[in-house]
């Protein structure tokens, strides 16, 4: 059975409307709008802080790479900077000699010289640049014939910018008319690498001396205003040619050809002429 209800005395339920005008928001709830307000600047000022913290992190961390690249890398000579060098070798006269590397001096070796020989001067590597002390260098000799040549005693320790080797030796040799190149290694972080060309030509016997005295005298310089002749004449030396005649008596025990007596007696022949019938 249905009963009949009257649609003038129903309440109808209807949910609170979500989109309310700002005016009537407002007016209905002014501390929720405070609160809300409160909220945006308090994430605001988080929001701020973080990007405050990340920056400096950033900055910090930016700061120990370079602190650990400078660490690791030593600081080198600036290129254009030769005054340094200039003077280094101006303080050791014929002593030191570049390198291919602007950051490296290395001493001057002898042009030839005899295998597994102590070397006149020790063999020293000079740093221009900052390397810390303790550093390993290391010295390779080869050419075109021989490209590892045996060394003896080839490496040593940076100490103070120099690297001293103690009784560098060169063992094998270098080959006919040829000389070897030294590559030198500097294992710092990363490691740096200095060629010295045609350093020394070392052979079994070395430089050989003159085996006589002619060969070790000298042409006299000529010029063009004097004669060929006299130039010549200039070269002979009369302590080796000697113009004297030479004694018929030097050297012998006999008598010499004048002391013979150049006529013999009539009687003297025929008694020859007797005793030859």
């Amino acid at each position: 059975m249905r009963i009949p209800v009257d649609p003038s005395t129903s309440r109808r339920f209807s949910p609170p409307s979500s989109s309310l005008q700002p005016g009537k928001m407002s007016d209905v709830s002014p501390v929720v709008a405070a609160q809300q307000q409160q909220q945006q600047q308090q994430q605001q000022q988080q929001q701020h802080q973080q990007q405050q913290q990340q920056e400096a992190a950033a900055a910090a961390a930016a700061a120990a790479a370079a602190a650990a690249a400078a660490a690791a890398v030593p600081r080198l000579r600036p290129p254009h900077d030769n005054r340094t060098m200039v003077e280094i070798i101006a303080d050791h006269p014929a002593e030191l000699v570049r390198t291919d590397s602007p950051n490296f001096l290395c001493s001057v070796l002898p042009s030839h010289w005899r295998c597994n020989k102590t070397l006149p001067v020790a063999f020293k590597v000079v740093a221009l640049g900052e390397v810390p002390d303790g550093t390993v260098v290391t010295v390779m000799a080869g050419n075109d014939e021989n490209y590892s040549a045996e060394l003896r005693n080839a490496s040593a320790v940076m100490k103070n910018q120099v690297a001293r080797f103690n009784d560098l030796r060169f063992v094998g040799r270098s080959g006919r008319g040829k000389s070897f190149t030294l590559t030198i290694t500097v294992f710092t972080n990363p490691p740096q690498v200095a060629t010295y060309h045609r350093a020394i030509k070392v052979t079994v016997d070395g430089p050989r001396e003159p085996r006589n005295p002619r060969q070790a005298q000298s042409s006299p310089p000529w010029s063009y205003d004097q004669s060929y002749p006299s130039y010549l004449s200039q070269m002979t030396s009369p302590s080796i040619h000697s113009t004297t005649p030479l004694s018929s008596t030097r050297g012998t025990g006999l008598p010499a050809i004048t002391d013979v007596p150049r006529r013999i007696s009539a009687s003297q022949c025929s008694r020859r002429l007797q005793t030859d019938k």
